[in-house]
């Protein structure tokens, strides 16, 4: 990435889809700040507020401000291809 900034992982612990996105980006080595929105109030709200009031979980936020929620995983690889 030519930017300092990191891709932004919004989401729970106990949430799959989570967790499956985390293992996309840790086997493709693209590196992404985690924030878990059960401890982040503010992040919480971020995310209600992007989804139009739903707790949808992975929301993930890309340096250029375009945002995919529950990928799945050939939609995610599709859009990470730019960050290798």
């Amino acid at each position: 990435m030519d930017s300092m900034e990191k891709i932004k992982i919004y989401g729970t612990t106990w949430c799959p889809d989570c967790f499956r996105a985390k293992q996309v980006f840790d086997r493709l080595k693209i590196p992404y700040t985690w924030i878990n929105i059960e401890t982040d109030v503010q992040a919480l709200d971020y995310v209600l507020r992007v989804n139009h009031g739903m707790q949808s979980v992975p929301t993930i936020v890309f340096p250029d401000g375009s945002i995919l929620v529950g990928p799945g995983n050939k939609e995610l690889e599709k859009k990470l291809a730019g960050f290798r």
